[in-house]
């Protein structure tokens, strides 16, 4: 192939698992919520489900104060709360006492961490982090909080010990960038950059790490020092935007960035496990945590896109484009927001909205915006213009990239210039030999064409070996299998596609393709008639109905031609 919540069952949960058909069905604006402290309940839970929790957390208040406070209740408030991003109000529903739940309590305590904090109460903040509350899941978040919950209260020494935690190794690392941030507070420079400069040992060391250091290095009046570090880090990843964003920031003379305020840091602190959720599917936590992280720093524009993904992943639409939406213009995630804030009105079927919105990020001349841009253009079928934005992108590059030159290869095949096409996916396999991708692509298109049909053979089952969970993949596998007249083995292989990508109306046409050829012509029926309700394109749409109509024919005929 070419192509490659929040329910209220728990303080963690994401998904919409506790919506009944009542609750969903349930209009949280009808007199009949406001009847009861249940309809209350229900309202909210259905605000909750459908992720618009600000509003469920006005319908969980109001049940709760209805029901005298009732423990669970209020622990759903509180989760709605935190999510809604209210964290002031979040911490006075801090589930507590002997019927709420551990979970619930554990959260509670570090939310009344940060509620203190953003407050500037630091003595209030670190008493409650004194407390043995704060157990798993969220020792590593406490711990990285610690010694800037010390600074606020003033207890210098106290900021200075390096947080760890067995076995935690993100623990151990952003507690020394932390360490250093704090050593530079303390004007105890010598030992901040001991810091930096071990979390920057290493070939590949963080962007994170090295803006961290690059920014201490500037404000120590080293310019040229941090220059040549941008220079080496440029080197090794010469798109990187806030590397090369800094680099131009110090090359030009101006004022260095200015070292992380408590706030900042302490929310800064907060990334780190909240990505390490992320990574463990802990999604309902990790939003928490970044709800905690933009209470105490809500400029922190990595933050904000994290937010917009977890929401956009837990169904809310509106609210991941509103995090997006948060980001600064002035900031290097900028582009990155604007991207997905196009994607987003692009899979919800406003093709003009996406193209609008990745027209304005392109117009600004940044490359990422531009790439974008193409990226759309590609999607919507307009393959001349992205060929254009492609060529001039390909033109500026310092060093080849291939996957430039796949994606001009896809827009020139698909506009018929077969030939450049060709010439392009063949330099970006030479330059990425083993990138599954780009085996499938070529191979397929020579499968598809007739051509290099052993060749291409050899390409597919390679990109299978690397990835044999994609659908798109195995299907070309089967459609080689087609081409070479082993219709038998192209059911059994396309079969395995159809299991793995049930919705892809190619891989479906394929299947009823191969059943014709080997008899199985009822099956072949059904296949096409499935092509027909699975949003095929124009293309696949008038072969389905052609083939329902006429059949393959006596002999071989290639879907799709």
């Amino acid at each position: 192939m070419r192509r490659l919540l929040l329910a209220a069952c728990a303080p963690f949960v994401l998904l919409s698992a506790c919506a009944t058909t009542q609750t969903s069905e349930l209009d949280p604006a009808a007199p009949a919520a406001a009847d009861s402290a249940y309809g209350m309940f229900l309202a909210g839970n259905a605000a909750l489900s459908g992720g618009r929790s600000a509003e469920a957390a006005k319908f969980l208040e109001l049940a709760r104060n209805e029901s005298g406070g009732d423990p669970s209740i209020t622990e759903r408030a509180f989760t709605a709360a935190l999510m809604a991003g209210d964290i002031e109000r979040a911490a006075a529903l801090a589930p507590s006492g002997p019927d709420a739940g551990e979970p619930g309590k554990r959260l509670g305590r570090l939310v009344k961490v940060v509620a203190a904090l953003a407050k500037n109460k630091g003595k209030v903040a670190k008493a409650e982090l004194a407390t043995d509350g704060i157990g798993f899941p969220h020792r590593g978040a406490a711990a990285l909080l610690g010694p800037w919950v010390a600074a606020a209260s003033g207890d210098v020494e106290g900021s200075l010990v390096r947080p760890q935690l067995r076995g935690d190794p993100g623990v151990d690392y952003f507690g020394q960038i932390g360490q250093a941030h704090l050593f530079e507070r303390a004007r105890r420079y010598d030992e901040a950059e001991t810091d930096f400069k071990a979390v920057t040992s290493g070939d590949s060391p963080s962007e994170i790490s090295v803006l961290a250091y690059g920014g201490f290095l500037e404000r120590r009046g080293r310019r040229p020092e941090a220059l040549e570090y941008y220079d080496a880090a440029l080197k090794r990843n010469p798109a990187n935007l806030a590397v090369r964003a800094a680099r131009a920031r110090a090359a030009a003379g101006k004022s260095p960035p200015a070292a992380p305020s408590i706030k900042q840091g302490a929310a800064f602190a907060l990334l780190a496990p909240a990505a390490t959720m992320v990574s463990a599917k802990q999604e309902a936590t990790a939003l928490a945590y970044l709800r905690l992280s933009l209470a105490l720093d809500p400029d922190r524009s990595e933050a904000w896109l994290m937010v917009g993904d977890l929401m956009q992943q837990a169904g809310d639409v509106e609210g991941g484009r509103a995090a997006y939406q948060k980001v600064k213009a002035t900031a290097a995630e900028f582009p990155a927001a604007q991207a997905k804030l196009a994607w987003s009105y692009q899979s919800d079927g406003d093709k003009e909205g996406a193209l609008r919105l990745a027209r304005a990020a392109a117009a600004t001349g940044d490359r990422d915006g531009r790439l974008t841009l193409s990226d759309l253009l590609r999607a919507n079928e307009q393959y001349d213009e992205a060929i254009q934005i492609l060529n001039g992108l390909i033109a500026e590059s310092k060093a080849p990239e291939w996957t430039l030159y796949y994606a001009r290869g896809q827009a020139l095949e698909r506009t018929g210039r077969w030939k450049e096409a060709e010439a392009d996916l063949s330099l970006a396999l030479k330059m990425r030999p083993d990138e599954a991708e780009l085996l499938n692509y070529l191979g397929y298109a020579w499968i598809d064409r007739g051509e290099r049909l052993k060749e291409a053979m050899g390409m597919v089952e390679k990109a299978v070996a690397a990835n044999p969970r994609s659908g798109a993949i195995i299907d070309s596998l089967g459609w080689a299998h087609y081409r070479l007249g082993d219709y038998t083995k192209a059911v059994e292989i396309l079969e395995q596609a159809v299991e793995l990508e049930a919705g892809d109306p190619e891989i479906n046409s394929h299947l009823g393709d191969a059943y014709w050829m080997v008899g199985r012509k009822d099956e072949a029926g059904f296949q096409w008639r499935r092509v027909l309700t699975l949003k095929p394109d124009d293309k696949i749409k008038a072969d389905a109905e052609k083939k329902i109509a006429e059949g393959l024919g006596p002999q071989q005929r290639v879907a799709g031609q």
